[in-house]
């Protein structure tokens, strides 16, 4: 008995297994794709058509979950499906799908639900290309929205009896009948009774060919409208659109250049200057009757003939004027013409080419008497006007009331005043108040003396500040002003003696530098056998010894770097690294004077090329002289920032007590320092370093506040351009 059931059992089995593997086979072969998930919406079964539409393979689909496809789905939407799914057994909607590789999918599914074994049974099918199509028909349909409600033109739909479906706003704010009074209506009501005809015959051509254009009057309540349309109908709908262009004012405009023309015709038969219009070919092709008095012939006899057969020389300047002519549109000239009777006479003469039709029209003047008396006065001008304009020093001619009457170029760019805007030496005196005094001190003693020359510092607008030297001498009409700027000679001069100075110093340091080494040299190896062997406690005298040779040895280094050139290699270093460096080693220093540091250093500043140790020794020099001018203690400011573009400027600002301004233009000088015990090698060490590097330092002082140095140093020193 027992037997026969586990029989029957494994016959039932068997038959349940064929039975499921014809379902399988089934679902394998449906047109749609088919997907199947269990209870935790993980995938247990996938038709062909299904790993096409996720793009995996079955193995690679098995055990994932339905839910990694569905991100762009929201999850609210999901749960509703689920809810409705449960409550009703089969439910359709749409997923928004995707793919591994980010491909986004439509997917319309029918779902079902397997009560025996709880898993859910999805058709699906893509419809992505049917929701692609939707789309583009949505965006055309916007565009034309678009178009119809911002077209400049008037826009008018309607139907094949001419009622109006719908029209653009520019066609309502023309007509002055909202869009809701408008749609209904015939279009036909619009047409004026003159347009009427022309308007019917239209529409029969739409109707035959699909499209006409053509112009129409009309009628509404604001009055009358002239338009350019252009008709086309619609195949599927029926339905006809005019696009129409009102050219109510393109009319008007027309009559008016109508009645223009007319009084132009008047004016040029009437006008006193000679005018011609002639051809690209140089052909007459219409003259007034001044044009015939000048070219002494009649107006019949002009037409035809070609204008530049009455030009005397058709020279290189004849056919530069002509390319002129054609490239710029028009040129002013005078040249020369040889009139039907032999005489010759010199007409100026404007010539301007007319786009629209390419003629060109050419006004005459006789200027030939005009051009006989100016001969004889530009002879006369020449001489003086050549000596006056090349002249290398500035000159002025001025008369005894101050008025200016000439300044040539040199002087114009000496006083910095392009233009020439000053009309007196008064105005000119003034334009900058800071120069009035020595100026009218100057004219003072002119005045007295009749003749003065003087040296005068002048300061511009810019700030720049040039020496100039003036020589004047009082005349009974013009008075001559010569002015001459000697500000480089003064500065050569100037250099020249620095240039001494420092020869001397290098000559001094070249003498003396090995001379005082030496003895240094025993003096310290004594002292330091003397402080072994001593016994009673010299401490402090030995340490002051100590020092104050030490100061000898670093006056002896600054007067080597000043005699012969260092052994430097430049490298692209990062200055705020230099700087950091340097005030490590100074922080012991600052604290015994109660002194700190605050640094401002901009972030990703580009390394520059340098010498690494020399900068680090001019910021040491600055640094020490600004803690030495502050003995009560204080900040010390740094700060590096790009400047120009090409250049880092480094400024170091103290608290001390300032430098006068007639101070700061002597630092860096050879021995020159405004402390007590300095040399003033520090900083002309620090100068020459700086303009080793092919860089520069500004001072900004205010007496009682402080000082800043300023060092601005190029981003790659190779380069050669300086500020």
């Amino acid at each position: 008995m027992s037997k026969t059931f586990q029989d029957e059992c494994q016959e039932e089995l068997k038959s349940l297994r064929r039975q499921v593997k014809m379902y399988y086979d089934f679902f394998g072969v449906i047109s749609e794709a088919l997907l199947i998930v269990n209870k935790d919406n993980k995938i247990v079964y996938v038709n062909g058509l299904a790993c096409n539409l996720f793009n995996l393979r079955e193995r690679e689909l098995y055990d994932l979950s339905l839910d990694k496809f569905l991100k762009p789905m929201p999850r609210e939407a999901l749960e509703n499906q689920n809810r409705r799914l449960s409550a009703e057994g089969v439910y359709s909607d749409e997923w928004t799908i995707m793919l591994p590789d980010g491909t986004i999918r439509y997917v319309n599914y029918v779902a079902t639900i397997d009560h025996l074994e709880g898993k859910r049974i999805y058709r699906m099918k893509d419809i992505t290309s049917e929701k692609q199509k939707e789309k583009e028909r949505n965006i055309s349909v916007q565009m034309f929205a678009d178009l119809l409600h911002h077209a400049v033109d008037n826009i008018v739909i309607y139907n094949k009896d001419g009622v109006i479906m719908d029209v653009n706003p520019s066609f309502c704010q023309t007509i002055g009948e909202t869009k809701v009074n408008l749609v209904g209506r015939s279009i036909d009501s619009f047409v004026e009774e003159d347009s009427r005809e022309a308007w019917d015959r239209g529409r029969l051509e739409v109707e035959q060919q699909g499209s006409v254009k053509g112009q129409v009057i009309f009628k509404h309540p604001k009055g009358l409208t002239h338009y350019e349309y252009s008709t086309s109908t619609n195949r599927l709908n029926g339905l006809c659109m005019s696009i129409m262009r009102d050219i109510t004012e393109k009319l008007i405009i027309e009559r008016q250049l109508k009645k223009s023309e007319k009084n132009f015709t008047d004016l040029f038969d009437q006008v006193l200057d000679a005018i011609m219009f002639w051809g690209r070919d140089g052909k007459i092709l219409h003259v007034n009757q001044a044009a015939a008095k000048i070219f002494e012939t009649n107006r019949e006899d002009l037409i035809g003939m070609n204008q530049s057969d009455f030009v005397l020389n058709k020279d290189a300047r004849y056919y530069y004027l002509m390319n002129e002519l054609s490239e710029k549109k028009a040129i002013r000239a005078e040249m020369f013409y040889l009139m039907p009777n032999g005489q010759r006479k010199l007409l100026e003469f404007t010539s301007r080419i007319h786009e629209d039709d390419d003629k060109i029209i050419t006004i005459f003047r006789n200027v030939s008497e005009k051009y006989q008396m100016e001969l004889q006065l530009r002879k006369s001008e020449q001489k003086f006007r050549k000596v006056f304009e090349d002249s290398l020093d500035g000159l002025i001619l001025w008369d005894n009331s101050g008025k200016i009457a000439d300044i040539n170029e040199a002087g114009r760019r000496i006083l910095y005043i392009p233009g020439f805007p000053a009309t007196s030496l008064y105005e000119l005196i003034n334009y900058i108040p800071e120069n009035a005094r020595n100026l009218e001190a100057y004219l003072q003693d002119l005045k007295q003396n009749e003749y003065s020359s003087s040296i005068i510092p002048i300061q511009f607008k810019n700030g720049v500040i040039k020496h100039i030297e003036f020589s004047t001498r009082i005349n009974t009409s013009l008075n001559l002003t010569i002015m001459r700027d000697v500000t480089e000679r003064l500065e050569m001069q100037e250099q020249l003696r620095k240039s001494d100075t420092l020869h001397v110093v290098g000559e001094l340091a070249a003498g003396i530098a090995h001379e005082i080494r030496n003895p240094m040299t025993a003096l310290k190896g004594f002292i330091q056998l003397l402080q072994g062997s001593i016994k009673e406690d010299f401490t402090t005298y030995f340490r002051v010894i100590t020092s104050e040779l030490q100061r000898i040895e670093t006056i002896i280094t600054e007067f080597l770097v000043l005699a012969k050139p260092q052994a430097v290699k430049f490298l692209q270093k990062d200055i705020n690294a230099i700087l950091k460096e340097t005030i490590e080693l100074l922080t012991a220093q600052s604290l015994m004077q109660n002194i700190q540091f605050e640094t401002n250093y901009q972030e990703n500043l580009q390394n520059i090329y340098c010498e690494g140790n020399q900068l680090k020794q001019v910021f040491i020099n600055i640094i020490k002289n600004a803690i030495e001018v502050m003995p009560k203690g204080g900040i010390i400011f740094v700060e590096t920032a790009r400047y120009k573009n090409k250049y880092v400027r480094i400024s170091i600002s103290d608290q001390g007590q300032g430098i006068p301004e007639e101070k700061i233009k002597k630092l860096g000088e050879p021995f020159y320092t405004t402390k007590e015990r300095g040399t003033g090698l520090g900083l002309m060490v620090s100068y020459k370093i700086i303009e080793e590097h092919k860089g520069w330092i500004e001072v900004e002082s205010t007496v009682g506040k402080g000082t800043t140095f300023h060092i601005y140093l190029p981003i790659d020193g190779r380069q050669e351009d300086r500020h």
